[in-house]
């Protein structure tokens, strides 16, 4: 239920990993969190993957005529196999010769060449900019509004066809309807055949208006808002409502509020935490949400929320934490242990429950769940993703600690 509080959990990172930034990219893919550029003292332009069952940080390759430069305030969504990094440049004339469109292969590591066509001759790309956002919904990135120097804030509306890499403007204001109009710093994120937008800076104003845009008609509507006057926040859809973290009324004033909206009853709330758990106070973070509650809705089906039937039958799969032969193992369920047991104990792990099930080895996970039982995961497709914990990650932002590990806090909601 909405009312029901949260639990916040510090993740002190060890070397190889990214240092702290603010006004980074954040986005998940098949378990893992990959995280590009931002600032420190300066634009930074190195690119990282985080294996959140492994607890590991391995730095990515981000050279070659295919890679980004340097970026800050830019966008980056995951879409079968493929992550889609947009914007963050530093303006220049080099700037407005390209689209600033990169893409990077999953499975192979790699950045490809792909500066995006248009849907016709007439039409054109959308130039460089920071601060906007960018969602997926269905086959299609949605890229909404942005700041560029010279022309400030913008209400731009661009959608790219990631199937065949083709840009076309938007409008939605075709029927004299209302439109969320030009801003920056702003949040969106997709749930069924919408995108939901809100708050950001329209020049030097902060807002608090809240929006939904329909895929289906091409048209914006205005809803009813719920937090303050928010910038530099992070938004992400969790089951049947959108959660909203940090942000602040202005660039000095980090919130540590985490709101959540309801899809189905239309409300806001205020998520409290539990008592001794404390949010960080964060502006200019990155929000990305594991397990299944996070994975999105984007065709209307609502499938990707529904839970694994109880008479599914459970499946083999290979273990991707461990060096394992060649051979398919078993794997067994988590459970939930004990708060007073784990925290009492300090010994390792059974080895035969190592050799036989895929263990935890992430400190924060391994605090809260264990191997146990005799069953096998439901594995679809190997996807470890599936069956990790619902959590929510917050990575970086503003106050940041300089030359020191990415600031990472995990939380978790407590549904009855």
């Amino acid at each position: 239920m909405p009312g029901n509080p949260c639990l916040w959990t510090p993740l002190p990172q060890s070397s190889p990993c990214p240092c702290d930034r603010y006004k980074h990219a954040c986005c998940s893919y098949d378990g893992d969190v990959y995280v590009l550029g931002g600032r420190d003292n300066s634009c930074l332009g190195d690119f990282w993957k985080y294996s959140v069952v492994l607890d590991e940080w391995t730095r990515l390759s981000c050279s070659g005529e295919a890679a980004p430069e340097e970026l800050e305030q830019h966008s980056m969504v995951a879409h079968k196999g493929f992550l889609y990094v947009f914007g963050g440049m530093w303006d220049s004339a080099y700037t407005g010769r390209r689209c600033p469109l990169w893409v990077f292969d999953v499975v192979n590591e790699k950045w490809v060449p792909c500066q995006g066509k248009t849907s016709s001759p007439q039409s054109q790309r959308p130039s460089n900019r920071k601060g906007h956002s960018a969602v997926v919904l269905g086959s299609t990135m949605l890229v909404y509004g942005g700041f560029m120097d010279i022309k400030g804030s913008l209400q731009e509306f661009w959608s790219l066809n990631l199937n065949t890499t083709a840009w076309s403007g938007l409008s939605g204001s075709d029927r004299g309807a209302s439109v969320p109009g030009p801003r920056h710093n702003h949040s969106a994120v997709a749930y069924q055949n919408c995108m939901f937008l809100f708050g950001g800076l329209k020049g030097l104003r902060e807002q608090r208006d809240f929006w939904s845009w329909n895929s289906t008609n091409h048209t914006w509507t205005c809803l009813k808002p719920g937090p303050p006057r928010l910038m530099g926040h992070a938004a992400v859809t969790y089951r049947d409502s959108m959660l909203l973290f940090g942000g602040g009324e202005s660039q000095n004033s980090p919130s540590r509020s985490l709101w959540r909206y309801s899809f189905s009853s239309h409300t806001w709330s205020q998520v409290a935490s539990l008592p001794g758990s404390d949010a960080p106070d964060r502006i200019h973070h990155c929000c990305v949400g594991l397990g299944r509650s996070y994975e999105p809705d984007t065709d209307g089906s609502g499938s990707a929320l529904q839970s694994t039937p109880q008479d599914a039958k459970p499946r083999l799969f290979k273990n991707k934490c461990f060096p394992v032969s060649h051979s398919d193992i078993e794997m067994k369920t988590f459970s939930k242990m004990s708060s007073d047991v784990d925290a009492q104990s300090d010994t390792q792990p059974d080895p035969q429950l190592t050799q036989n099930s895929l263990m935890f080895e992430n400190k924060a996970f391994r605090r809260q769940w264990s191997c146990a039982d005799d069953l096998l995961l439901d594995q679809e497709d190997g996807d470890i993703l599936k069956n990790l914990p619902d959590t929510l990650l917050v990575l970086g932002g503003r106050p940041y600690s300089r030359h020191s590990p990415i600031c990472v806090w995990s939380m978790t909601l407590t549904e009855s």
